[in-house]
């Protein structure tokens, strides 16, 4: 059972992160699917793809779920059916899924050079031209990408625009940790952000942040 890693964040959150080794067949073993997932699976062209939507419900096993405890509102966001919040993900080889008391999401994103050519679209690039060299610029960029993806899970909520109305605040590597906010319809929510880089892969997961940051 290819669990990657588990982070504590506290008593009520936590972040499951799986590394999709196994083919198909062994990923369904011993995992029921609603009608609705399992006509949902079946309509996936991607093998890769089949696997990676097995490999979260073996995520949602280790913490005590089964398929039939998650559902999906309109805007395709996943609730739990207890007092849990929960959000998932997965990019080519890795899953994750993080679940807690308080709003949560989670996104990872594998580590492309594409990035550079799209980045203009989802943030102002000419923030991180300091950087030395394009995989650092990379790097950075897919953390934003990956933050904004998350926070927007939490948000869900339509015609909000990556480049116009979520703001990452810049960081150091180092830090593994940013703030962010979302400006929409004339309010503001402030977001906590954590990040960490892992075989050419980002994780980034966000939750809403208690206290609004001091500003001068």
């Amino acid at each position: 059972m290819p669990l990657y890693k588990r982070i504590t964040i506290d008593a009520d959150t936590k972040v499951l992160i799986w590394k999709i080794e196994e083919p198909y067949e062994d990923l369904s073993r011993g995992i029921e699917l609603t009608a609705h997932c399992k006509e949902r699976v079946d309509g996936m062209k991607s093998d890769l793809h089949r696997r990676g939507f097995m490999s979260v419900r073996h995520l949602l096993a280790a913490e005590g779920y089964s398929d039939h405890d998650l559902y999906y509102d309109e805007q395709g966001k996943p609730h739990l059916k207890d007092d849990n919040h929960i959000s998932i993900t997965h990019s080519f080889t890795f899953s994750a899924i993080i679940i807690g008391k308080r709003e949560v999401g989670i996104d990872i994103e594998k580590q492309r050079e594409k990035i550079l050519l799209i980045a203009h679209k989802f943030t102002p690039i000419e923030e991180y031209r300091t950087l030395a060299n394009s995989d650092a610029l990379v790097r950075k960029l897919t953390i934003v990408w990956g933050a904004k993806e998350a926070v927007y899970k939490i948000y869900a909520t339509p015609k909000v625009s990556f480049l116009q109305h979520i703001n990452i605040t810049d960081f150091d590597f180092d830090d593994q940790r940013t703030t962010g906010k979302i400006s929409f319809n004339g309010s503001v929510s402030w977001y906590d952000f954590d990040f960490l880089e892992f075989e050419g892969f980002t994780c980034v997961y966000a939750m809403p942040k208690e206290e609004k940051p001091i500003t001068g």
